[in-house]
């Protein structure tokens, strides 16, 4: 038996003679089902077509695949003294990459923004001897591989350590989660939004949707939570869900200027800090 992987998102599913008969990921309006139809691959069939590349993303190591697979997910590793978080996940752990990790000080924990970047935690945490994976409970119907490492963590925050703090923000989903970094960016704090708050090609700005590939916008209470969550921390770089969609300084005039914009466009009239 092997777990199953979807090709269109990347979600890993269990173990199983058969492949699933469909992906409530890719069948919900926030993603979508390939027009050739659904297909899935099993883990060594994966890595027998694809490989863990990784490489420097503004000053953090991150993981990515070759060639690019599902939403072209890459994993972040945030180092601190007793090992790396992992930030969002990516749908394939090789021996190899394993190996590297390990060089960078190897895994003490691993978050996830929301389910379309969960991938391959499960073998991910296995690697490292049952490393934790921080899902948030509100997500959790979305979990396409039960697995004994996962902490279903509830409520705003979470601390991971000194300096670390997973937040939820929604948006996308109930759980949706952003990770801040006091120590990150040299000490001016970083803010790791995946696609939760979706850094533009301009690389100065950040936006907001409830799915990005079917142009489904977000309503302003969305949005105005989210900057209430990110009000109270200090940063100066935002990273984002792929390889260079970062915000590499002035950070937090930019997210607030963003949220500004899209509310302005969204509820004409209607100022920012006046939505419930």
């Amino acid at each position: 038996m092997s777990p199953w992987t979807c090709e269109q998102c990347g979600a890993q599913f269990a173990d199983s003679n058969a492949p699933p008969a469909a992906c409530p990921i890719c069948e919900d309006a926030r993603q979508f089902v390939n027009w050739k139809g659904q297909r899935w691959l099993a883990r060594e069939e994966l890595a027998g077509s694809h490989r863990v590349v990784w490489r420097d993303d503004l000053g953090v190591p991150g993981l990515g695949m070759e060639p690019s697979f599902a939403i072209g997910q890459r994993a972040l590793l945030l180092r601190e003294a007793d090992g790396c978080v992992m930030w969002d996940c990516i749908p394939l752990a090789t021996d190899e990459a394993v190996a590297h990790v390990r060089s960078l000080g190897g895994l003490k924990a691993i978050a996830v923004s929301h389910p379309h970047f969960y991938g391959a935690v499960a073998d991910w945490s296995e690697a490292f001897g049952g490393a934790p994976v921080y899902l948030h409970a509100d997500d959790r119907q979305w979990i396409t591989r039960p697995h004994a490492s996962i902490v279903s963590w509830s409520g705003e925050s979470l601390s991971l350590s000194d300096g670390m703090l997973l937040l939820r923000a929604g948006v996308h989903f109930a759980g949706g989660t952003i990770l801040h970094w006091r120590h990150g960016a040299a000490g001016q704090g970083a803010l790791f939004t995946g696609d939760i708050a979706m850094v533009g090609m301009d690389r100065r700005s950040v936006s907001f949707m409830y799915s990005f590939p079917n142009y489904i916008p977000l309503n302003a209470a969305a949005v105005q939570r989210i900057a209430d969550v990110v009000a109270p921390l200090a940063f100066n770089r935002v990273y984002g869900a792929w390889w260079g969609r970062n915000i590499a300084g002035d950070a937090k005039a930019a997210f607030d200027a963003s949220v500004r914009r899209y509310i302005a466009a969204i509820e004409p009239g209607v100022s920012v800090g006046s939505i419930g």
